[in-house]
């Protein structure tokens, strides 16, 4: 008998994209957003306390709306889903042949000969709702949604916006000087987008540099579209 192996082979996968996935959409904008109307307000306003004011406002709302947008986006899928269910059990039982078909030509792109995919078509046939299953990952590309999808993404994207809008505040509440506070402010923004990156490229396998300077840049040069925009405005 072969000894088993002292330290047994585990695979590690990464399994939390969408997740993550809210965590980068509430981040991103929450680091860029408030930074950009705080940088706007700058110029006309002297006083830090009014563009903190301002600030938390557009973070209550902008965190609300994207929360509510991805609540939505979150249940769309869930409809879809279901929809697509729906559809592809009535095809099952009303054109059987066909499916079946549809089953066989999946499995010949893997190089399964026609007896065995009549093997794994006669499998599915006695089990209608893993047969459903398969049709639905392996024609259409879909997964299951996660009960509770939708409020979970809500909410992870409404705190993610919280938390990223918080940190280009932060140089307003620490210093009085307007001009002083948004050098800071700035600083720390690129500064956070690059840690932020970082992170999400320790967590998705991307390389930490790659994935950092990434997010510096597009966050950067989103923070810096949406300053100017707010400065030609005000």
């Amino acid at each position: 008998m072969k000894p088993i192996p002292a330290n047994p082979h585990a695979e590690r996968h990464f399994t939390a994209g969408d997740t993550v996935r809210d965590i980068v959409i509430g981040m991103s904008d929450g680091l860029t957003v408030p930074f950009a109307l705080a940088a706007g307000l700058t110029g006309a306003i002297s006083q830090t306390h009014l563009i903190v004011t301002a600030g938390f406002a557009e973070i209550a709302a902008g965190s609300i709306a994207m929360g509510l947008g991805g609540y939505l986006a979150a249940r769309g899928d869930a409809e879809h889903y279901q929809h697509e269910w729906a559809r592809e059990e009535h095809e099952i039982k009303a054109i059987p042949e066909a499916e079946a078909q549809e089953v066989r030509d999946i499995f010949k792109t893997y190089g399964l000969s026609a007896g065995e995919c009549a093997t794994v078509v006669e499998s599915l046939r006695q089990r209608p709702q893993d047969w459903v299953t398969f049709m639905m990952r392996f024609e259409l590309g879909l997964e299951k949604p996660q009960p509770g999808r939708a409020w979970k993404s809500a909410i992870t994207i409404a705190l993610a916006y919280v938390v990223g809008g918080i940190i280009p505040l932060s140089a307003y509440l620490i210093l009085s000087d307007v001009q002083s506070a948004l050098r800071l402010s700035a600083v720390v923004t690129l500064a956070a987008l690059a840690l932020f990156g970082g992170i999400k490229g320790r967590i998705t396998g991307v390389p930490l540099v790659r994935s950092a300077l990434q997010t510096s840049v597009i966050g950067g040069l989103a923070a810096a579209a949406a300053f100017l925009i707010a400065r030609w405005i005000s």
